[in-house]
């Protein structure tokens, strides 16, 4: 029996040098929609990111806290140092560096699309005097001269969801979506209320920024990251939603 003693004592220990590692923190934009994640009473209960998340946290033997928070207060929170983890974000994005994050490799592309009610092709380049549904707080570089010269006019909606909604209503004749959630509206939509892709907007690789700091297994997140890569994790989790 004493011989099992230093085991025990190291199991023990382990045990509860596990249980004493927090949760790792990942920010969840309240802005987005399906598939990319569903929101309901605060909490981020499925999609992409949920997914994405949750398994790169097990990789390195921790749990993930899904902090749900406007798009606005995610700037703050990372440069306090409160999220661990921003995850669907690109450096195209992005007017400022977050100096103590490191950049993860891309997980997917972000494709954004001018989408309408009816079938047709045209650039946006070529809307003039026109409303354009747009996600509030979201920048979209390729439009921003057109803004600015007031060539065609934001209209902001709240979420991606409601951006769609608004252009199933026919509140103006064309929006921007990233193409994910406009896969995910078309779902639900009769074959004849189905909206449509006119031109593609932008096309944005999709990574996450990891907190490198003492409490935070970020070169372990990124070791992960690149594993899931490898391993085709990325596409197969993609693939669910698409």
């Amino acid at each position: 029996m004493p011989k099992l003693l230093p085991a025990l004592l190291l199991l023990t220990l382990s045990c509860a040098s596990l249980a004493s590692e927090r949760a790792l923190r990942f920010s969840i934009n309240d802005s987005w929609a399906m598939p990319i994640v569903r929101i309901e009473s605060g909490k981020a209960v499925e999609g992409i990111l949920v997914d994405l998340q949750q398994r790169m946290a097990a990789k390195v033997g921790r749990t993930a806290e899904l902090v749900v928070m406007p798009r606005r207060r995610v700037h703050h929170a990372l440069d306090s140092g409160y999220i661990d983890v921003r995850c669907y974000v690109s450096p195209n994005w992005v007017n400022s560096g977050h100096y103590r994050y490191i950049w993860s490799l891309p997980f997917m592309t972000q494709r954004d699309v001018l989408v309408g009610v009816n079938p047709e092709k045209l650039e946006p380049e070529q809307l003039l005097n026109q409303r354009l549904g747009t996600v509030l707080g979201f920048t979209y570089p390729r439009l921003d001269p057109l803004f600015a010269s007031g060539q065609i006019q934001r209209e902001d909606a709240r979420t991606q969801d409601q951006v769609l909604l608004k252009l199933s209503a026919q509140r103006y004749r064309y929006a921007i979506s990233n193409e994910l959630s406009l896969q995910w509206f078309n779902r639900h939509q009769a074959p004849g209320q189905k909206l449509h892709i006119i031109s593609e907007v932008a096309a944005d690789p999709v990574a996450c920024i990891i907190r490198d700091a003492p409490d935070v297994p970020t070169m372990a997140l990124l070791r992960a990251m690149v594993q899931m890569q490898q391993a085709g994790e990325f596409d197969q989790l993609l693939a669910r939603y698409r």
